[in-house]
């Protein structure tokens, strides 16, 4: 535990990439393949439910410190982290203790779940009482479920194949999908002659970066291949040893809940890896994403639901086929490949992303700015000659998308942040005008700068109207404009409708809250204008 405490440390105090991998690398030269693994598990994103409840953590913390509830309280807002308040808190240790990272994890964090609180408490009290603050602090995140630190997959990947000498897509390989964080695991990850991946095991996604240029700084147009950028749920559909798996971009097993796919099975030949996307489609063209979340967490699919909701899977790439890995031949062999997969298979589920065609770039802005009209994000401009690579590597595949709708807002609540933001108020909620009164419409809290946060929470604390609990409701004079991608009637909303993916694009100093947007103009931008 200490040395995996001091990773994180490390990881945490520095932003350049290469002083993260050499960290990673000196901890998995150092550690066996269980902490390895453990690590790995960690680090890769996978965390373990929450084992303690947050309030008894909090109360027990209070405790051990000898502070009154509301002066925890007040420091824990001040912190913004109840890990890191915790860890803050607690008296210096009054023993060492040397148990491992997998002892922690298999010997004390799992058996919290299930124990009576009497034992909960003691056992955390008693892992305490051995703890630094370092220690104490990922102790706290791991038992919280709030496990995090700045580190991608993919410089673990980088740090792995320094270690092991085994090449970094392989690697990445052997961490795609589902796997249990063993000594066995460790081992054959990092092993020359590690086994290659079970039947069910995707690959990692390849992904593309946000243009950042006029798309004419790309070169030729005839060098790229275009087509829409769907908005729905990546995955990839495996099917090997007679039987077919069907994997999220998040790495989740979702087979199960998407039973209209399961002819595939039959009707694709095994040996084959489908990359593409989960859309909920009905009468030749695809639902609002909304739709789609009605059925995401859902483990049982009803046939109402079913026939509500309809799903197909968009395919654009083909990564395996006869069992043989394609992702090494360019873009233009792999999809002529796909088409004649999704023809054969001849399944109205089964559906070939259609080319976007455009002889010149212009002729693509035209039909780019065609998007919401088929309720799409944009485009995808993807090299004809490109390998499919593991994960987001600039150059070959660029997403263009549409200019996100706009509305003009005014700032009236607000919540402190969390982490480096913590002591700020950075979490806000903004109405629109319906009638005279301010309508909640979105909460945001990215997309100004730190300059900019300061002079907002200045201006909050000098103009708070009330408190309740951690929120303030703020006299309404701040007018920000507000960006979102997609927006959709809502029951659960008083205004009506939900917005996706709101963030804030620039602080309207030049405009008064009265001239802010309505509801009426915001629900005009629903699909179809509907009111």
């Amino acid at each position: 535990m200490k040395a995996f405490a001091g990773l994180y440390a490390a990881l945490d105090a520095t932003t350049k990439t290469s002083e993260k991998v050499d960290a990673l690398v000196r901890y998995f030269s150092e550690v066996g393949p269980a902490a390895g693994a453990w690590a790995v598990y960690f680090l890769s994103g996978r965390r373990p439910r929450q084992a303690v409840p947050s309030g008894k953590l909090r109360a027990w913390a209070a405790e051990v410190a000898g502070l009154p509830d509301w002066l925890f309280e007040t420091s824990y807002q001040t912190v913004g982290d109840l890990a890191e308040t915790v860890a803050l808190m607690l008296p210096p240790p009054a023993r060492d203790e040397p148990r491992s990272l997998e002892q922690w994890v298999e010997g004390v964090l799992f058996p919290l779940r299930t124990a009576d609180e009497p034992t909960r408490k003691a056992a955390v009290l008693d892992a305490w009482s051995s703890m630094d603050d370092k220690q104490a602090l990922v102790w706290n995140k791991l038992i919280t479920g709030a496990f995090r630190v700045g580190v991608s997959q993919l410089l673990v990947t980088r740090a792995l194949s320094q270690v092991s000498g085994v090449e970094a897509g392989v690697i990445a390989h052997r961490l795609t999908g589902d796997w249990s964080p063993t000594p066995e695991f460790f081992t054959g990850l990092i092993s020359q002659e590690g086994a290659d991946a079970d039947a069910s095991q995707p690959y990692p996604f390849c992904l593309a970066h946000p243009l950042e240029s006029p798309p004419e700084a790309l070169g030729d147009v005839a060098e790229w291949h275009a087509e829409w950028k769907w908005d729905g749920i990546r995955a990839q559909l495996v099917r090997r040893g007679g039987k077919a798996f069907l994997w999220s971009r998040g790495e989740e097993l979702v087979t199960e809940r998407f039973p209209e796919l399961d002819p595939l099975v039959e009707r694709l030949p095994d040996g084959t890896v489908v990359d593409g996307e989960l859309l909920p489609w009905n009468n030749d063209r695809p639902l609002p994403f909304g739709d789609l979340q009605r059925r995401i967490g859902r483990k049982t699919i009803g046939k109402k639901l079913m026939a509500e909701v309809p799903v197909v899977l968009m395919a654009y790439d083909l990564l395996e086929a006869d069992g043989r890995d394609l992702r090494g031949e360019p873009l233009t062999d792999r999809r002529e490949r796909l088409q004649a997969l999704v023809s054969a298979a001849a399944f109205e589920r089964l559906m070939l992303s259609p080319v976007v065609a455009g002889a010149t770039w212009d002729e693509l802005a035209t039909r780019r700015a065609e998007s919401r009209g088929f309720a799409v994000e944009g485009l995808m401009l993807k090299r004809r000659s490109s390998a499919y690579r593991v994960g987001r590597v600039r150059g070959d595949w660029w997403k263009w998308k549409i200019d996100p709708l706009t509305v003009d807002a005014v700032l009236i609540y607000a919540q402190g942040g969390s982490g480096k933001r913590a002591g700020l108020y950075t979490d806000y909620t903004f109405g629109v005008w319906d009638g005279s009164t301010l309508v909640p419409i979105a909460k945001a809290y990215s997309g100004l700068t730190d300059a900019e946060i300061k002079q907002v929470d200045a201006f909050i604390r000098k103009n708070t109207l009330e408190s309740f609990g951690p929120v303030r409701t703020v006299k309404p004079e701040l007018v920000f404009e507000l960006g979102f991608e997609g927006i959709r009637p809502s029951k659960r909303h008083k205004s009506g409708v939900a917005v996706r993916f709101p963030r804030m694009l620039r602080w309207r100093t030049d405009k008064p809250a009265a001239e802010a947007d309505t509801l009426e103009a915001i629900r005009r931008l629903l699909p179809g204008g509907l009111l």
